[in-house]
């Protein structure tokens, strides 16, 4: 094995620079199986049919607000070799904080003062996909022969306004019916 040369072992982010996906919003994420291998079911007549690994794929993506409470999952599709989903990151509350009394003899009454839930790297994108990616590749290593379920990294698009969000919602709804159009299609 070749030792790391910075010069040819690079990695460019394909992450928004300076952009903070923990930060509340709609984000758009595709997560391609690695060399785009068909592990989660087949398109006939225009629909996705899930595979038992598809179906497993489909839950752990169910069962993300769940470990991510702050997340809320819109429109999204199991394909054959990739998913699309769109994914709202929202603070669902501002916590009170109860500070210590001040003033003379500390008899003033206490104070409360309101601060945003905090957002730690737990709380990001890419967490959240490295949950789903776990989850999947965790059931896929114990339950099958597939080692290699994802490709690195994941595609993300940050949804910024009602248009954009219809026509991304379209997208992954009609993306069965339009497969062999597909991208990802191999």
């Amino acid at each position: 094995m070749a030792a790391f040369n910075p010069a040819i072992h690079h990695r460019r982010s394909i992450r928004l620079k300076g952009y903070d996906y923990a930060q509340e919003g709609f984000y758009f994420i595709t997560i391609c199986c690695q060399d785009r291998t068909q592990l989660f079911g087949e398109i006939m007549n225009g629909e996705m049919i899930l595979n038992e690994c598809g179906e497993i794929a489909e839950n752990c993506w169910l069962e993300i607000p769940n470990h991510f409470p702050n997340v809320e999952l819109h429109e999204h599709i199991i394909m054959p070799n990739h998913v699309h989903g769109i994914i709202e990151i929202k603070f669902k509350s501002i916590i009170p904080t109860v500070l210590p009394s001040v003033g003379a003899n500390d008899y003033s009454p206490l104070q409360t003062v309101k601060r945003s839930l905090p957002r730690s790297p737990s709380k990001t994108i890419g967490s959240i996909v490295r949950g789903f990616k776990i989850g999947v590749t965790k059931w896929m290593r114990q339950n099958t022969n597939v080692y290699d379920v994802w490709q690195r990294n994941y595609y993300d698009n940050i949804i910024r306004d009602e248009q954009s969000y219809q026509r991304i919602s379209n997208y992954i709804q009609n993306n069965p019916k339009n497969w062999k159009e597909d991208k990802f299609y191999k």
